[in-house]
């Protein structure tokens, strides 16, 4: 299935606004200095769900950007919406790109992120 990868502006901003919610989210339960865990978990926990289920975060939909599978199109799944959320902590994994732009992330999960 052939799909054109969306803008790394988007990409960008679509991180940076699921990152800035999971951090007051994780403000609203604890303190992000003696609890630094809490807001990646709750960013994995999202990508797990929201990726998972409705191929876009909150960050995503408001980018206009979707993450599918690549062979199929359609929605990753949980088990492979984590599998990319957790490779895609240590955020160099997601500057490692190919021609197509998929970041190791990316090809770990067989993923795509593709205007909306």
């Amino acid at each position: 299935m052939e799909h054109s990868p969306a803008p790394l502006t988007r990409r960008f901003g679509a991180l940076l606004i699921d990152w800035l919610l999971c951090l007051l989210i994780a403000g609203a339960f604890a303190d992000p200095v003696r609890e630094p865990w809490l807001a990646p978990g709750i960013l994995v926990v999202e990508y797990a769900l929201f990726v998972g289920f409705f191929t876009q975060t909150v960050g995503m939909k408001l980018m206009r950007i979707r993450c599918v599978s690549l062979a199929t199109g359609t929605a990753l799944g949980v088990p492979r919406a984590l599998l990319r959320g957790v490779v895609m902590l240590p955020l160099v994994t997601a500057l490692i790109m190919d021609a197509d732009q998929r970041g190791l992330h990316d090809k770990a999960a067989g993923s795509v992120v593709v205007t909306a």
